[in-house]
């Protein structure tokens, strides 16, 4: 099945795309409207984001399964602190009471993102919240890499697996806006569900080989994701096998020969998540077609100093 969406995230011979990670997380709060609003506005209408379910089913945009000490704050204005609790433990409601505009700059976490502006009366959006954003007639080129994310303590559980696609699709399809959206995880069973509930939507399978150090702060992938010690060329031809329309691996993990090798599958190929200059060079000198980021300004300029479009 050809799907319109996929080409929105496909590069060209002087083209790569750019992807704003968790709306332009480097320099506003992360998986926030106002951070979403940003990425559009520069010209980057690709987000990724991800997707949880709370206690009454609504699906909501935030990274971590718990409430992210770091980056959420109390009615009192105060980081969490101790136990952190589960998203799926409280009503959306509930989650509302706590504020995400600022990091705890003492914290591991909040040390990796310096230059983010600090902000108050943000809130965690509804997964409706940012497809409403799209919908208005001037972000009718936007596109979603919408991350299921996989509750690793229900990895197993099919109803649950079965409900969160559900409720995502069901959200996706009221706004009419499927052929927009990519749906997108690090775990493969939970791809599966995504492909027998709406075969009119593409899959794009998140890998990361596990040598790789997890990032601090953050709910690791690796508890729902294939092991793929010593497969790493091998990858592409897993992720075509599964049904895949997108690979979107660990930056890292990339070498010239597993890019060609998805290419030749008719895979497109978005890294993650590319923020050093370096790096960036690195991705472009391997003609991925996109570069998720969470400075999504920075890659702007490597290409535009390069004669290159995104």
């Amino acid at each position: 099945m050809i799907f319109p969406q996929v080409d929105a995230f496909r590069g060209g011979e002087n083209l790569i795309r750019v992807v704003g990670h968790r709306g332009a997380r480097g320099v506003l709060p992360e998986n926030s409207l106002i951070g979403f609003d940003f990425s559009l506005s520069i010209g980057v209408p690709l987000l990724e984001f991800d997707v949880v379910l709370t206690a009454d089913d609504v699906p909501v945009i935030t990274h971590n399964h718990r409430l992210h000490a770091p980056s959420f704050r109390d009615a009192e204005g105060l980081f969490l602190t101790g136990e952190e609790p589960k998203v799926s433990s409280l009503t959306f409601e509930q989650i509302q009471e706590f504020d995400i505009g600022r990091l705890d700059g003492h914290s591991a976490y909040g040390r990796r993102f310096p230059d983010q502006a600090q902000m108050d009366g943000v809130r965690v959006p509804r997964l409706m919240d940012l497809l409403n954003l799209i919908s208005d007639p001037k972000n009718g080129d936007a596109c979603l890499m919408l991350e299921l994310k996989s509750d690793p303590d229900l990895a197993h559980d099919t109803r649950y697996r079965e409900k969160l696609v559900g409720r995502v699709l069901q959200e996706v399809r009221a706004r009419d806006l499927s052929s927009r959206a990519v749906l997108h995880s690090f775990d493969w069973n939970l791809l599966e569900a995504c492909q027998r509930q709406a075969p009119d939507m593409p899959s794009s399978y998140l890998t990361q080989l596990p040598e790789n150090a997890d990032d601090v702060g953050e709910d690791s992938s690796k508890a729902v994701c294939p092991d793929f010690r010593g497969r790493r060329d091998d990858i592409p031809h897993l992720v075509k096998q599964a049904g895949g329309s997108l690979w979107c691996p660990y930056y890292a993990d990339v070498t010239a020969k597993n890019v060609e090798l998805a290419k030749d599958l008719g895979l497109c190929v978005a890294v993650w998540t590319v923020n050093e200059p370096e790096d960036i060079a690195k991705m472009i000198a391997l003609r991925v077609d996109a570069i998720v980021s969470d400075y999504p300004g920075r890659v702007q300029r490597h290409l535009s100093d390069l004669g290159m479009v995104w």
